[in-house]
């Protein structure tokens, strides 16, 4: 049986993915340091908010609020031992939220990064990111997740393992890497060089890309160059609103909803598939997103200069491809998703 993503990725010419989660949960009260994923059993009303907030604002795709959902991330917490309740029980209240909207919504099972160095750059080995990456996703598909989604990994030894783990799980999958150091990952990684490491994974992903970094003009940058590598891959475009700013003890993102619907339609027309927002999107901002893919007609592929025209000038001079390609600091990202 063809899994739901890919029947709606051959139907569709885009899907719509979500938004935020941490800066959703946080305007529900999540307070900083806390770990979202424990909502999942000691605040569930929320998390359906969370989710229905995705689906009403017309999401073909919605992520659970699973990020840090790990052995690791979660032991922070003296969670450790929660991995599968806290996991299926993001996954079950997803997939009743899906199942009730009336519409064909994948459930994707969020899987963010260890937060650990592996080897060879520190202790963390390939064999038990594997397992902490199978745990969590074994979970999150018996709570009814249609596709596992490994998100914001900064180096190609740790979606190794994330792809190791969901072929394990025999899972369909999907990929993003995170490029906020002048057009590369915190460990290096480069939007042609993803391109070509996915390609050559033995369980492939069915749809690979880019979320959070640093804002929209900078993410539509790395597609640019991801899509010239990619050879008619389907490609994810997850980008934040805009830039944050601290504003009356807060961070505020600066994006407006009519800025992000451009940003949509920028993202399709450069060969995104997959559209969504990451930290700072709103309901509001999806909303205008799906109108403006709805409603403005496909044009050609924007150029550099028309991104940053339209969405703003990007934060560094290169996108750490072609000439500018030199080594780049070994540094591992901890970002949780907001």
């Amino acid at each position: 049986m063809t899994d739901r993503l890919s029947r709606l990725l051959s139907q569709r010419d885009w899907l719509l993915a979500d938004g935020a989660t941490g800066t959703n949960l946080f305007n529900m009260g999540l307070m900083s340091g806390d770990a979202p994923e424990l909502w999942n059993v000691d605040e569930p009303a929320k998390i359906r908010a969370l989710y229905d907030g995705a689906v009403n604002s017309g999401s073909d795709i919605f992520l659970t609020n699973s990020f840090g959902g790990n052995a690791s991330r979660l032991k922070l917490h003296n969670a450790q031992h929660r991995v599968g309740e806290l996991n299926k029980a993001a996954a079950e209240i997803a997939r009743e939220a899906a199942d009730a909207s009336g519409r064909d919504i994948v459930v994707a099972g969020s899987l963010g990064p260890t937060g650990e160095l592996l080897v060879p750059v520190g202790p963390l080995t390939h064999a038990s990111a594997v397992e902490m990456f199978e745990e969590a996703g074994a979970a999150l598909l018996a709570g009814g997740a249609d596709v596992l989604w490994v998100e914001t990994i900064s180096s190609e030894e740790e979606m190794r393992a994330a792809a190791e783990a969901c072929a394990n799980l025999s899972a369909p999958w999907c990929g993003t890497m995170s490029f906020d150091t002048a057009g590369r990952t915190m460990m290096g990684v480069t939007s042609t060089g993803l391109a070509a490491f996915m390609k050559a994974l033995p369980h492939a992903p069915l749809a690979f890309g880019a979320n959070c970094g640093v804002g929209a003009s900078d993410l539509l940058r790395t597609m640019t160059g991801m899509v010239e590598a990619a050879e008619g891959a389907n490609l994810i475009a997850k980008g934040n609103a805009g830039i944050p700013k601290y504003v009356e003890g807060h961070i505020h993102y600066d994006g407006t909803p009519e800025l992000m619907g451009k940003y949509a339609c920028l993202a399709r027309d450069l060969g995104a598939k997959i559209i969504g927002g990451c930290c700072g999107t709103m309901p509001e901002h999806l909303v205008a997103m799906r109108r403006a893919l709805e409603e403005t007609p496909r044009q050609a592929k924007p150029s550099l200069q028309q991104i940053e025209e339209v969405l703003g000038g990007f934060s560094s001079a290169s996108d750490g491809t072609g000439e500018a390609a030199a080594d780049a600091p070994k540094r591992e990202r901890r970002r949780r998703r907001t």
